[in-house]
């Protein structure tokens, strides 16, 4: 998982691949959210 490290050149994290661990986790992390949110609104809560 080092793909940002090859496309730019730079290592944002050192080269651990938490970077782009967090590219995904962290838009994936809103989507459960917003899905969970719209599933509690939806029941009349």
């Amino acid at each position: 998982m080092d793909f940002i490290e090859q496309l730019f050149r730079l290592s944002p994290d050192g080269g651990s691949g938490w970077f782009e661990f967090l590219l995904f986790a962290v838009p994936l992390a809103g989507i459960a959210y917003l899905a969970w949110r719209e599933r509690r609104n939806r029941d009349g809560r």
